[in-house]
């Protein structure tokens, strides 16, 4: 990052005027070392120990302790080092994560914790020894912008990652960046001349989803009255960015697995083969790996698409960086002295929330305040969220003020719909007589989707 750039100027700013008010999220740059050995079951004896802060666990090959027995799911858990000590994530095996008797989803260990995986069981040992965060230099990766450990982590994968035409998988909550992420990498590689093209699994009707990635011929279906590309041969030459990729109906999964084998698509309706060049981004704010427990997912086109796993962190779990992020936001709205709007009181209070959905959420609250003519965002961060219609503001043009008067009406209602549903997509969509897609716009947009 030049002394030039933005983000420079934000992150020099932030160092004088508000780094202050963040000494108390002070981070570890180091986190315990630890080590698993097999203490009962077929692959007794086995063990792994690594300088990575997590171990992954299952039968399948991609993990890094890989065991043989048939009761342990093809990802059943990962053990997580942090700052704060490790613990155990059930992956929704079949059989189970059991620490000292009791089924767990997610639980600290201690120093000679065994657990339990279906016949399996394994020891948890401590090292005296820490595993020291890799971090980039860099507090910005493309749009991103981050001074905590955790995100610029991330930014040494990202930046490692741009070098070559490696396909990356992107997975976190809604609004942690994976779009950003995906962009940046194609313009630092070396297909930043070539196209960046985006399929958004999640919207596109799952009877065209088809022909959006490969294309189809002329009458190829109903309605096909000239040929057309698909998003494929679109993009060669470039990058592909394949958004939620989780939504891939089943029947797709393993035509894609073959495209990314092979390199070439057939059209819709189409009888040739055409060679495709495209480097392959994808994301999704599921885990896949439960997904393939699941059996929603195919296994093989998970290890093909995660070649390269990269995990974007939630705000929460980076308070540092709200600030970075705050600014950002308010430079992009066309505000000017963001610095000076983000008073040190304001910054702990947005420091503290929660943000479920990250810094999509953070946009909408700050604009709700910008758009309300706050002068200074002393509203507390619990009204991002508040169902209570706006005020009428005659500061704002009509057209400002209505678009902000249905943004209000949509979250209310999504709102009530999600709860009533249980959550529930499809009955939420069959409910307001919405196609899914667009359902998932709306979510999207007002950052709700489960």
């Amino acid at each position: 990052m030049s002394a030039e750039s933005p983000e420079w100027e934000i992150a020099t700013e932030l160092d004088q005027s508000i780094a202050p008010v963040i000494e108390g999220f002070e981070e570890e740059t180091s986190v315990p070392q630890f080590a698993i050995t097999v203490v009962a079951g077929p692959d007794s004896g086995k063990a792994w120990t690594s300088s990575q802060d997590r171990c992954r666990v299952g039968s399948n090959s991609a993990n890094d302790l890989v065991l043989t027995d048939p009761t342990v799911s093809r990802f059943h858990c990962e053990i997580v080092s942090d700052a704060t000590g490790v613990r155990v994530r059930d992956l929704d095996s079949k059989n189970g994560v059991w620490v000292d008797g009791l089924r767990v989803v997610d639980a600290w260990l201690r120093h000679g914790s065994v657990t339990r995986l279906g016949q399996t069981s394994v020891r948890l040992d401590l090292h005296r020894s820490s595993n020291t965060y890799v971090v980039s230099e860099s507090r910005a990766f493309g749009h991103l912008v981050g001074q905590s450990v955790r995100m610029r982590a991330v930014f040494h994968v990202l930046e490692r990652a741009a070098t070559s035409d490696i396909t990356v998988l992107l997975e976190g909550e809604t609004g942690t960046g994976k779009t950003a992420a995906a962009e940046a990498l194609h313009q630092s590689g070396a297909r930043s001349e070539g196209p960046f093209v985006v399929v958004d699994c999640g919207t596109v009707s799952r009877n065209l989803i088809e022909s959006e990635l490969f294309g189809h011929e002329r009458g190829a279906f109903t309605g096909s009255v000239s040929s057309r590309s698909g998003a494929f041969e679109r993009a060669s030459g470039g990058t592909l960015f394949l958004d939620e990729v989780g939504e891939l109906p089943p029947e797709l999964q393993k035509t894609l697995l073959r495209v990314l084998e092979a390199r070439s698509i057939r059209r819709v309706g189409g009888n040739h083969e055409i060679s495709v060049d495209v480097r392959v981004i994808a994301a999704t704010n599921r885990d896949l790996r439960t997904e393939v427990n699941a059996g929603t997912f195919r296994e093989d086109l998970y290890y093909r698409l995660a070649v390269l796993h990269v995990t974007m962190p939630p705000l929460r779990s980076r308070p540092t960086d709200i600030p970075m992020v705050a600014v950002q936001i308010l430079q992009r709205l066309g505000v000017k002295e963001a610095i000076a709007i983000l008073t040190p009181d304001v910054i702990q209070r947005i420091a503290k929330g929660s943000w479920p959905g990250n810094a999509r959420q953070l946009r909408n609250y700050l604009e709700r305040q910008i758009l309300l003519g706050t002068a200074s965002l002393t509203v507390d961060v619990e009204q991002a969220s508040s169902d209570e219609a706006p005020p009428i503001n005659v500061r704002l043009s009509f057209a400002a003020s209505r678009r902000h008067w249905v943004d209000a009406f949509e979250r209310r209602y999504l709102q009530a719909l999600l709860q009533s549903t249980r959550d529930n997509l499809s009955e939420a969509a069959r409910r307001a007589d919405l196609a899914r897609s667009h359902l998932y716009r709306l979510l999207d947009k007002h950052a709700l989707r489960p």
